[in-house]
């Protein structure tokens, strides 16, 4: 062959089992960005509808007010309530993505920026897990059925859990595929995420500690094991050095009125239910939602789901039954744990293509109502 001919040969096609992956994740992503953009529209049209600004309403509700002051200004806001004798700090709030909304450029379109990449990447890590787990069809039924959660607003609003999913995804992702370091990288960044990153790094370790039982030597797994919770240790540690108290991080945490009560607030908040007490849209919601979560973890272990997804769902699950404090946000808290989904999804893979498309339909359309009422109408913490 001479010079000219090599100049001029094709380049070799990709290999088809390269191409394939690249593609289905791209059909999962469409799926999610038609769900949760239609959902978007809604709030836009809705908050224009109202004489509000769609940008702000998206990017500046409820807690992203505290992100985004942050980003601007850095930690050390305070503030007193004296009717309740609330003190609310900022130091309440993980570091992550205030600091990536501050590297985009600060204000709430660099933060939708930072929390509309993190939905995307969080969409293709829990399609690939779904597609390791159950195959292509039932990955993407999982993004669908995630999508279309009641609270999968946040998905598109300026709030941390995008970005947690995000990192939960991908770290329990590279340990189904004993990617040991990568699986550590992960769960520290998600540590510095919020504060239920904690059960990312839970996996990891335990995980480790599994390898490490049945003879499992290599550094690599040492290294992950031990490193998973720096994240989140380094920044309750932090706290506690800039207060002077050890457990400073968790004497603000009660200060907001959250603390780990074992579940009494959600037995209280389910028996006003059932012995008929005055109970507004969000509390029906969030009962109704927890006990769908609890069956759901229920069905995960007997489809015989992969350790490091049971741990993960697991600590999740039992930091937001067994906390007290802003009921109606439970739901919120537990969007990450998308492996409770695995079920469900691989029951609509088996049933035919319009069942599944109209279920999916249902339910996001089920979304785009309660989460404009979440933020447009209702007046309880998102």
């Amino acid at each position: 062959m001479d010079a000219t001919t090599r100049r001029t040969a094709p380049a070799p096609a990709p290999a088809p089992w390269r191409r394939e992956p690249a593609r289905a994740t791209g059909r999962a992503l469409a799926v999610f960005a038609a769900v949760r953009g239609g959902g978007a529209l809604v709030i836009a049209l809705g908050a224009w509808w109202a004489g509000r600004d769609p940008v702000k309403v998206l990017g500046g509700s409820w807690d992203s007010f505290w992100y985004l002051s942050i980003a601007a200004h850095g930690y050390g806001r305070t503030q007193m309530w004296p009717a309740s004798d609330s003190i609310q700090s900022d130091a309440a709030f993980f570091p992550l993505f205030p600091v990536l909304t501050h590297l985009f450029g600060g204000g709430p379109v660099a933060a939708l920026a930072v929390a509309w990449t993190a939905a995307g990447a969080a969409a293709a890590g829990v399609y690939r897990i779904g597609e390791r787990l159950l195959g292509p069809r039932a990955g993407v039924l999982l993004v669908a059925l995630w999508a279309s959660l009641p609270h999968a607003v946040v998905l598109t609003l300026a709030y941390t859990e995008p970005l947690l999913c995000a990192l939960a995804a991908w770290a329990l992702y590279a340990l189904l595929r004993e990617r040991w370091l990568w699986a550590a990288a992960l769960a520290v960044l998600a540590g510095l995420t919020r504060p239920t990153g904690i059960a990312v790094a839970a996996a990891v370790s335990a995980v480790a500690l599994r390898e490490l039982l049945r003879g499992g030597r290599a550094p690599a797994v040492w290294a992950a094991g031990l490193l998973a919770p720096a994240g989140w240790t380094a920044y309750v540690v932090a706290v506690g050095v800039r207060r002077h108290e050890p457990l400073g991080y968790f004497t603000v945490q009660r200060q907001w009125g959250s603390r780990f009560d074992f579940g009494a607030g959600t037995v209280a908040a389910v028996g006003r239910i059932l012995t008929g007490g005055n109970v507004t849209v969000p509390v029906a919601v969030t009962v109704a939602g927890l006990a769908v979560a609890v069956l759901c973890a229920v069905l995960l272990p007997l489809d015989r789901a992969p350790l490091p997804l049971l741990v993960y769902t697991g600590v999740l699950l039992v930091i937001t039954v067994g906390g007290a404090g802003f009921f109606e946000s439970k739901p919120r808290f537990l969007l990450p744990a998308f492996p409770l989904l695995l079920p469900a999804a691989a029951a609509m893979a088996r049933a035919r293509p319009r069942t599944a498309v109209a279920v999916t339909a249902g339910l996001a359309g089920l979304s785009y109502g309660y989460g404009a009422y979440l933020l447009l109408i209702a007046k309880v913490p998102l």
